[in-house]
């Protein structure tokens, strides 16, 4: 028996020492910025504008405005990418959306590339809406021909804005249902609900988006669980549209994927 409660008291004793070590890192397992920035858009030939934004709380972010190489266009898209590395990283989803003839401001949220300030929940909300106001107020584009496009971490940030204002579309690429959710899925045994300082709940705020809404995933998907996206796409109102496409979740995407990239033009021109 007393061996027994020696057992007991070591299992105890790391079980909770896992809790405290979860508890106090669970920022590191959020974010993963790079402030290194190795690209830009003018090594795959698209002219393109320096930007620094300024959130409300007075941190300085780094962004590129990259026009449609295309007359007349008049649609806009703000991206929002995901949670590791940073803008420089994003290029080839820059020429994507770049080759398809729209506008795109790409941003760093605060503690990413060139960015000031360190990442947080509320933080990441600051900064997108700092890259709201520069599309909308200094550069006069219309509400409604902005589309919020969001991947991974950035299509909670997107479904966050679209919540909040009234964009022309919003679309999340190979997101979550919640922050917590996802720390329930990664830490399995560990009462995360009890501890965790982010929510991202992507699911809740879909309530409150009213644009049409595009959600898209991979089955193949090995870090955010498919099934995430069916339970937002169910959640989103209509008008909406699911594009299932191949690929792990940093191999897959609108970038590699000609269906998926004609079924969301097409979306895009039924809005």
């Amino acid at each position: 028996m007393e061996l027994f409660w020696s057992v007991a008291r070591i299992g105890v004793t790391v079980y909770v020492g896992c809790i405290l070590l979860v508890m106090f890192r669970q920022g590191r397992y959020v974010y993963y910025p790079d402030t290194r920035i190795d690209r830009d858009p003018s090594q795959l030939g698209m002219a393109y504008e320096d930007v620094e934004l300024r959130t409300e709380d007075g941190e300085t972010l780094g962004a590129w405005f990259v026009p449609s190489p295309a007359t007349g266009t008049n649609a806009t898209i703000l991206l929002c990418h995901g949670n590791a590395g940073d803008i420089g990283d994003r290029v080839d989803s820059v020429r994507t959306f770049h080759d398809m003839h729209f506008n795109v401001l790409i941003f760093d949220y605060r503690g990413y590339g060139t960015s000031s300030g360190k990442p947080t929940e509320k933080g990441t909300y600051a900064d997108v809406r700092a890259a709201w106001t520069y599309l909308v107020d200094k550069r006069g584009i219309p509400p409604r021909e902005t589309i919020v496009f969001g991947r991974s971490l950035g299509g909670a940030v997107a479904a966050w804005l679209a919540a909040h204002e009234e964009p022309g579309m919003l679309v999340m690429e190979s997101s979550f249902t919640s922050a917590t959710d996802m720390a329930k899925r990664m830490f399995p045994i560990l009462p995360v609900r009890w501890f965790t300082r982010f929510r991202y709940d992507s699911l809740a705020r879909l309530k409150d988006v009213s644009c049409p809404v595009l959600v898209a995933h991979s089955r193949q998907d090995q870090m955010i669980p498919f099934e995430m996206s069916r339970r937002l796409f169910d959640a989103a109102g209509e008008p909406k549209l699911f594009v299932e496409f191949n690929g792990g979740h940093n191999a897959g995407g609108l970038d590699v994927s000609p269906e998926y990239q004609e079924q969301f033009k097409a979306f895009c021109e039924r809005r």
